[in-house]
């Protein structure tokens, strides 16, 4: 685990973290405005484009009209494909994009292993290939039981792809099931030519640690990545566990508020200043349509001012109802 004595002052002459904005706008605007590396739409009434720099993720918002999410970066940006891999590069930072249909290669395990053999070869490449931060969309990720549910499936197939690529050391991450009528697994990444800085949370054990239980291969991921010049952490998905154990099954509101204790937790631990603001964007992934009332007020209430995106994905465990995982900037 990284400790808080490690040097995490901003560093100078190091490349700044991408901006990380969610903004209503139309995606032809927002990709066209000078350094933007990637956006994002939500959600089946997303527009589309064939631009690689534009990926409409699979996860509907509880807010209409939804906004875009952008990433933009400090130089000029270049673009293309690289077999079933979309990609965009500028100012030292890289995006990369796969979205493969699982049902016209075999199964989750099958599809994972694929996507993530492309990436790691696409990867090899380019000179941003420091992997910070990554992204998992899955449908129907709970389906099944044991070793045959749908996220443990996930995790053998990306060992498999990966083979020692995280050898080093793993990026922070998020795994969320989408309720997309097409079987679709998305994965996007953010790299970079230079390192950041693994970040743990004290109150749990570090995923790749976690016992048999949780299925025959180790979810994979840090709990929160400094960039580079430490001037932002980007947070994995984090939710209610504790100790490697979920909590509060069943209370929406006892998890939420277990969320954020972690979320603080992280953030200490990472030598950030404690809270969020208005530059901070997060996005809570909500399973039951019914409560995202109650946890946009929850949120409202304890993160106020906060760019909050609120959408409908499933949490990599049953019993949990609610994720959280976001930007805070320095």
């Amino acid at each position: 685990m990284v400790q808080a004595s490690e040097n995490l002052q901003v560093q100078p002459g190091l490349m700044r973290c991408p901006r990380v904005t969610y903004r209503m706008a139309a995606p032809k605007t927002a990709l066209a405005e000078p350094g933007t590396l990637a956006v994002f739409g939500f959600g089946a009434g997303s527009p589309d484009s064939d631009d690689p720099r534009w990926l409409g993720v699979a996860l509907e918002c509880f807010d209409a009209p939804a906004p875009l999410e952008l990433w933009q970066v400090d130089g000029e940006v270049s673009c293309g494909r690289h077999g079933d891999v979309r990609w965009s590069a500028g100012g030292g930072w890289l995006f990369a994009a796969i979205e493969l249909n699982e049902s016209a290669v075999g199964d989750t395990q099958s599809a994972t292993h694929q996507a993530y053999t492309q990436l790691r070869q696409f990867m090899s490449t380019r000179d941003e290939r420091c992997v910070l931060r990554i992204w998992n969309y899955i449908s129907d990720i709970n389906h099944g039981d044991g070793d045959a549910e749908r996220y443990k499936q996930f995790c053998d197939g990306r060992a498999a792809g990966l083979g020692d690529f995280f050898a080093a050391g793993f990026p922070a991450a998020t795994a969320i099931g989408h309720h997309h009528h097409q079987p679709l697994l998305q994965i996007y990444l953010l790299a970079s030519v230079d390192e950041g800085l693994a970040i743990e949370n004290p109150r749990q054990v570090s995923a790749w640690r976690y016992p048999r239980q949780y299925g025959r291969t180790s979810p994979g991921f840090a709990r929160a990545m400094l960039m580079p010049a430490r001037d932002a952490l980007a947070i994995s998905g984090t939710a209610a566990v504790v100790g490697h154990a979920s909590a509060h099954e069943g209370d929406l509101e006892a998890q939420l508020n277990e969320t954020l204790t972690n979320l603080e937790a992280l953030l200490a631990t990472a030598d950030m200043p404690a809270g969020f603001d208005t530059h901070s964007p997060l996005k809570a992934y909500v399973r039951h349509p019914v409560d995202a009332p109650r946890v946009r007020d929850v949120l409202q209430q304890r993160l106020p001012g906060v760019p909050v995106l609120l959408v409908h994905g499933d949490v990599c465990r049953r019993e949990l109802l609610v994720e959280i995982d976001g930007w805070r900037f320095a």
